[in-house]
């Protein structure tokens, strides 16, 4: 994922977290109020804050993007990190070009001037975020000294960030 530096220091933390999670799963509602989930694997978080995915114009996701959700998990790091936010549609080819990269090749088989080849634009409005210590054995014996204990011990630190979102940073896109 390509990314820049981000205006503030929630947004700041949260690319941090996400810097190595090269896959989202993004999570809409369905018109008969169903949550549907997909992967997306992530190309870049601007300056902004907001994440962007090619996608394909002809999807029914594209239809649901007012409310949607962003999951990333590392296992193996121990960090979960949730962001609610709305997505939207940009086909400005220049863009397109700049984060196109071969592995899109086989659902774009015509490259970066695909037909339906579009980005979405997610933008998050809030962040909920797990972050457990990495090692393993450290984890594992936090898990056994909290069932002990009766009472989460050392599990690592939980939080959240609110407002990511500003009115600068949802506009200037190009259709």
């Amino acid at each position: 994922m390509k990314k820049v530096v981000q205006p503030n220091a929630d947004l700041a933390h949260i690319a941090k977290l996400i810097e190595d999670i090269p896959i989202a799963m993004l999570a809409t509602v369905e018109a008969d109020g169903a949550l549907a989930c997909r992967p997306m694997a992530v190309l870049e978080m601007d300056g902004s804050g907001a994440l962007w995915f090619f996608t394909d114009l002809r999807s029914s996701k594209l239809e649901h993007l007012r409310v949607a959700n962003l999951s990333f998990t590392d296992r193996a790091q121990g960090i979960y990190v949730s962001l609610s936010g709305r997505g939207e549609i940009d086909t400005d080819r220049a863009h397109i070009g700049r984060l196109w990269s071969a592995f899109a090749k086989p659902w774009f088989p015509d490259g970066p001037d695909s037909a339906n080849l579009a980005l979405l634009r997610f933008i998050p409005d809030a962040a909920d975020y797990w972050d457990a210590p990495s090692n393993k054995m450290v984890r594992a014996f936090a898990v056994i000294a909290s069932v002990v204990a009766g009472k989460p011990i050392a599990m690592g630190e939980h939080g959240s960030h609110t407002g990511l979102s500003s009115p600068a940073s949802v506009s200037g896109l190009k259709s």
